[in-house]
């Protein structure tokens, strides 16, 4: 019968989850692709979770939507086996660690979420949808995503995965109260309830999944639900399954919420750290379908999560069950001749699902027991399709049962090579060989990204790849050992360490690269008249002595000299720039150039981008080698430019495009004296949110405004604490007003304003062409002295007139924005350029002479 009950050894299996979550803590999140090597009471404790067979599928929007709480204590205080569907990668958020946005921004908050999951012990997943920004209300997204499909994956994932539970972050029944992703998920997540055991539902995955059932779904509230923390503790909560998740764990000194923000401070490209808390502590979850449980505060009430539900799963339950009772934490080793028995046992079991998943789980105990290290290194951290690399394996048995190594077997070209050798107590078993990559093998990369995608929906062919978090690596190698007479297949992903001075040892993923990568080093040029430019491009070799010839592709009204360049690259990881000329046509035109190598009559036409943050594994992102060539009307005034970078962004880039000299500031260098060489000082996004020294520069800013110059100030959010409450000259109110329609109309209520006609006459085309959103964080109250210069509004909402706010102060302009330039000039949207200049060139009108003072 199932039950949540105090499992036996309840102190010990509290201390060894401390331990377990520690253990991930401090070190694997630091270097996520080092082995694991528990200690005993983690050994224990993943016994344990053999014996539970029960699971969870928390379902929300976006990365950082999840209760962090309620995973961590499901995954280690209930043993469940705990998911999380984030239905996007979050590739519309913003960015508080570096310049990546949209898909770039999507990679980094892909691994912050399973870095999460290495903390708080669940399963990551997610559906193809593309998180294209903020929505009001859940029938836009749902029509931008393309409901059919990311429903279809949300049944996927329910099939795949086998929850028992569902639970969903958000609640279904209150659209437009939230952001429209948070309500869809929910909406979607309570349509698959009676879908998923349905075999005429989505009958194309059938061939990889059956119908599943869950039993039971709930909606997980919170004090923000409900408006305030005072009216969520006035609510009647009878009827709601309370589950006291303030667990405390001895053995490590922390609380199920310390681990829990230890796992949302993974999340620090949206600035969620987190400071952990303790007590008793409830987490309530109102039941929406499915069968309400007799004991109402026990979500697995009635529902078997031993052995017994497996057919013929009985015996392994209590074979393992005695593992547990005779487990020798001195000698962990003592349990192996009946891990290996359990494990011969759960290979004769009919039920894929649990046999594929606790094969897993018990192969990993085995060789915690044993003490049993594996590992394949390459010798270089990158390769290429069709060459052979050297690998090193390591094997070493560090116990006293006898094993044998009978061969490897290498992937993707499944090879298998005899060894046949004793692994004896602590000797360690040193192998080399080399592996012949296929020809036809993938390049390393974030698979969802290989397929051209729409606004709204990724492009995942094959469907087994659907929801899967990571990037798929292909090499591997199987080190097949023999432990009481029973062969078991022990895989290893084929890693790149080295040893770095400070840190020590250090592990990335071998990555597969093409031969050849190339990149335009800007990716939008600006060519504001027919003055030819300079374009740079670089070609970085994926292997020694490459040779070829780079091209600059552009239409033909486009002119390219020269047209060709031979290159020579002698060592892999060479890097060479070139460059061509190019001249724009007469009139404006916007085009894509495209960098080509050709080697050996192959093209190569993509650009490498790393990412390599200490918070998560490093990325490699191959993407079309391409830059944006703009012919526009723009003429510009003013020179140099002081930027004070926020939260990031590629604005300077842009500025330097337009033909400014852009210089980064830093707080410290914030100095009447320093200033004085500036016509322009523009603070980047969010700037008033994350750096604290503006709080004791404004002064200085704002005389510098005094004294004639201009300042512009983008978007900052609403809701975050501002280093300053006096971030403009005069009094200003920041809002959640923001317009989601990138193409809502924009009226113009200065019309004669300067800012709207010099040097650029702007017209309603300026706003044509703008990706994601027109801006956000509006301010929504604002001194009279400020003249508010466009208005729009998305569909059925009041107007919104604070997109740009500008003011004289003395003899210059402070101008506050949240038009989303951050976003609009990366992707060259011609009209963002031709605005931001006028802004920039914006000018009082000069005194007039004294004589006519007087008059």
């Amino acid at each position: 019968m199932g039950h949540i009950s105090k499992p036996f050894h309840y102190t010990m299996r509290k201390i060894q989850v401390q331990i377990l979550l520690l253990f991930f803590i401090s070190f694997q999140t630091l270097f996520a692709q080092q082995p694991q090597k528990p200690n005993a009471v983690e050994i224990y404790n993943q016994i344990k979770k053999l014996n539970f067979l029960g699971s969870v599928l928390y379902v929300a929007a976006h990365p950082d939507d999840e209760n962090t709480r309620m995973i961590s204590y499901l995954a280690n205080e209930v043993n469940a086996r705990t998911g999380y569907l984030s239905l996007t990668r979050g590739d519309g958020g913003q960015n508080l660690i570096g310049p990546q946005l949209r898909e770039l921004l999507g990679v980094i908050r892909t691994q912050e979420l399973i870095e999460a999951r290495k903390i708080d012990g669940g399963e990551q997943f997610f559906s193809r949808a593309n998180d294209f920004g903020f929505s009001k209300n859940p029938n836009e997204t749902l029509e931008i995503w393309d409901k059919d499909k990311v429903l279809a994956d949300v049944v996927w994932t329910i099939r795949n995965f086998q929850p028992d539970i569902i639970i969903n972050r958000f609640d279904h029944r209150s659209p437009g109260t939230t952001h429209g992703h948070h309500t869809s998920s929910a909406m979607l997540s309570v349509e698959s309830f009676k879908l998923t055991n349905d075999p005429k539902v989505y009958p194309e995955q059938l061939k990889f999944v059956s119908p599943w059932q869950v039993k039971r779904q709930f909606f997980n509230p919170s004090w923000w639900f409900y408006g305030s923390q005072e009216k969520f503790d006035a609510a009647n909560k009878s009827k709601f399954t309370k589950l006291e998740t303030g667990v405390y764990y001895t053995g490590i000194g922390k609380s199920n919420q310390e681990i829990a923000a230890l796992s949302r401070s993974r999340h620090q490209s949206q600035g969620f750290g987190s400071t952990g808390v303790r007590g008793l502590e409830t987490e309530y979850l109102e039941l929406i379908n499915g069968d309400t449980p007799k004991d109402r505060d026990n979500l697995f009430d009635g529902i078997d999560t031993s052995w017994n539900r497996v057919k013929n799963g009985k015996p392994v339950g209590d074979l393992i069950t005695s593992i547990i009772d005779k487990y020798n934490f001195s000698n962990p080793s003592a349990s192996i001749p009946d891990l290996v028995k359990a494990y011969t046992m759960i290979q004769a079991l009919d039920d894929t699902h649990w046999k594929n998943l606790k094969s897993t789980a018990i192969k990993n105990i085995i060789a915690s027991c044993s003490g049993l290290y594996l590992e394949a290194v390459a010798s270089e951290q990158e390769a290429t399709p069709g060459s052979s690399i050297r690998l090193s394996l390591e094997a070493i048995n560090r116990c006293a049962v006898e094993m044998q190594l009978t061969s490897v077997t290498t992937l993707p070209d499944n090879k298998t090579t005899a060894q046949n050798s004793v692994l004896r107590d602590n000797n360690d078993q040193k192998i080399s060989l080399q592996l012949q990559l296929p020809d036809n093998i993938e390049y390393t990369q974030p698979y969802w990204l290989k397929e051209k995608a729409t606004v709204g929906m990724y492009t995942v062919s094959n469907q087994q790849n659907i929801g899967i978090p990571d990037i798929i690596r292909e090499v591997k190698v199987i080190f097949n050992i023999k432990i009481n007479n029973v062969e078991i297949p022990f895989e290893r992903t084929v890693v790149y360490k080295y040893n770095d001075g400070v840190k020590g040892e250090m592990y990335n993923f071998l990555d597969i690269v093409p031969e050849v990568t190339t990149s335009i080093l800007e990716k939008v040029l600006i060519f504001r008249d027919t003055k030819s430019k300079m374009v740079p491009v670089k070609v970085r070799a994926g292997k020694d002595d490459v040779k070829g010839n780079l091209q600059l592709d552009l239409p033909k009204s486009w002119n390219v000299s020269p047209k060709q360049i031979a290159f020579t690259l002698d060592k892999k990881g060479t890097e060479q720039i070139f460059y061509f000329e190019v001249t724009p046509p007469v009139n404006p035109e916007e085009v894509v150039a495209k960098s080509i190598a050709i080697v050996d009559n192959k093209r190569f036409d993509r650009d490498q981008t790393i990412i390599d943050f200490n918070h998560i594994t490093k990325q490699m992102v191959l993407k079309p080698a391409e830059s944006k060539c703009i012919r526009i009307d723009l003429k510009t005034s003013g020179d140099a430019i002081a930027y004070i970078m926020g939260a990031g962004d590629e604005v300077p880039e842009s500025l330097t495009q337009m033909g400014y000299k852009v210089s980064i500031l830093k707080p410290e260098e914030i100095t009447p004296e320093k200033l004085d060489s500036f016509s322009t000082v523009i603070t980047g996004i969010r700037a008033y949110n994350t750096v604290n020294a503006l709080a004791n520069k404004q002064n200085i800013l704002f005389n510098f405004v005094k004294s004639g110059k201009n300042m512009i100030v983008q978007y900052n959010t609403y809701g975050s604490k501002l280093v300053t409450d006096k971030i403009a000259p005069y009094p200003l109110k920041l809002s959640n007003d923001r317009v989601t329609e990138e193409n809502a109309k924009v009226t113009f209520l200065s019309p004669n304003h300067p800012v709207l006609n010099t040097p650029n006459k702007i017209t309603s085309k300026d706003f044509e062409g703008w990706t994601q959103e027109q801006g956000l964080y509006y301010p929504d109250e604002y001194d009279p002295a400020f003249t508010p210069i466009i208005s729009s509004h998305d569909k059925g909402e009041s107007a919104k007139n604070g997109a740009l706010l500008v003011a004289p102060y003395g003899k210059g302009y402070y101008i506050y924005t949240g038009l989303s330039f951050f976003r609009e000039l990366p992707e060259g949207v011609a009209g963002a350029y031709r605005l931001l200049s006028n802004i920039i060139s914006l000018k009082q009108p000069l005194e007039a002479p004294k004589q006519d003072l007087k008059q």
